[in-house]
C-alpha cells in the first residue's frame, strides 16, 4: 500500500507497481520489492504466509475446491491481482490478523477461493523455480520439455526434439506454438533464461560465465533475448536482486 513507482520483481519478472497491488507469491520464487522511484514515506505491507501443506492435495482435488488448487498451482509464477480485487480484499487482508485458530484457517481459505475466482488476474514470472513441472495434457510436450529442461545447457535442435517425440519437424513446430503460444526456440530460451536468472541470483558467477552455462554460446545474443524478456539487462536484474533499497 502507498507504494506507487516502486520495483516489484518476482522470479524473472520486474515492473513497477500501482498505489496498491495484491500477489500471490509460490514456494521457492525470488522476490522483492525495491523502494526504486517511490516517494512516499507511508509504504504498508501485509504479508500472509503459510505452509504449502496446509491444504492436502486429497482434499484440492474435490470439486469444490478445484479453483484453489489451480490458483496455487499458478502461484509457482507468482499471480498479480487486479486493482479491483486488491481493493475489495483489502479490508479482509488488513483484519485477518484479529482471527485465530480456527476461524483464521477458514477466512483464509475464504480469501483465497475469492482470489481464484477474481478477473484479470496475470502471471508473472516466465519461469517456476521450484522444479515442478507443469502439465501440458500431452505426453508429447511434458516429454519434449522434460528433455529441454535436462539438456538445456547443450545444443539440442528442433530435429532432435521432433525425432524424440515420434513426429515431423514441421508437425511438431506446429504442435508445440498451438499447444504453448511459443515457438520451439522461444520456449527453450525461456527455460535457459529461468536457469539464467537463478544464477544471478543465487551465484556470483560473470554473465558470461552465466549466459555459456545455460546454452547461449554468443553472449550478445544471451543479453537481447534476456532483455527483451525482463526489460532490463542481466547486469540490472542482478543488480537489482543485490540493492538495498528494499522493503520486503
Amino acid at each position: 500500500m502507498n507504494a506507487k513507482n516502486a520495483k516489484r520483481i518476482v522470479g524473472d519478472h520486474s515492473d513497477l507497481i500501482n498505489e496498491l497491488e495484491l500477489v500471490l507469491v509460490g514456494s521457492n520464487l525470488p522476490h522483492a520489492w525495491f523502494s526504486h522511484q517511490c516517494q512516499s514515506e507511508k509504504i504498508t505491507e501485509v504479508t500472509i504466509q503459510f505452509h504449502r501443506d496446509l491444504f492436502d492435495d486429497k482434499f484440492l482435488r474435490r470439486n469444490q475446491l478445484n479453483f484453489i488448487k489451480t490458483l496455487l498451482e499458478r502461484s509457482a509464477k507468482g499471480i498479480l491481482f487486479s486493482f479491483e480485487t486488491a481493493t475489495a480484499l483489502k479490508p479482509r487482508f488488513l483484519n485477518l490478523h484479529q482471527k485465530s485458530g480456527f476461524d483464521s484457517v477458514l477466512e483464509l481459505m475464504s480469501i483465497l477461493h475469492d482470489l481464484s475466482i477474481s478477473r484479470n488476474m496475470r502471471t508473472l514470472s516466465n519461469i517456476t523455480f521450484s522444479g515442478d513441472a507443469l502439465s501440458y495434457n500431452s505426453r508429447r510436450l511434458e516429454k519434449a520439455f522434460e528433455y529441454m529442461r535436462a539438456n538445456f545447457d547443450k545444443n539440442i535442435s528442433l530435429e532432435e526434439i521432433a525425432k524424440l517425440v515420434d513426429m515431423a519437424e514441421v508437425s511438431f513446430s506446429r504442435f508445440i506454438k498451438k499447444r504453448t503460444g511459443k515457438t520451439f526456440i522461444d520456449s527453450l530460451n525461456q527455460i535457459r533464461i529461468g536457469h539464467a536468472s537463478r544464477l544471478l541470483i543465487d551465484t556470483t558467477h560473470t554473465i558470461a560465465e552465466i549466459s555459456f552455462q545455460t546454452g547461449f554460446n554468443n553472449l550478445s545474443y544471451f543479453n537481447r533475448i534476456f532483455k527483451a524478456r525482463n526489460n532490463c539487462t542481466p547486469k540490472e536484474f542482478r543488480e537489482n536482486f543485490s540493492g538495498t533499497r528494499t522493503f520486503v
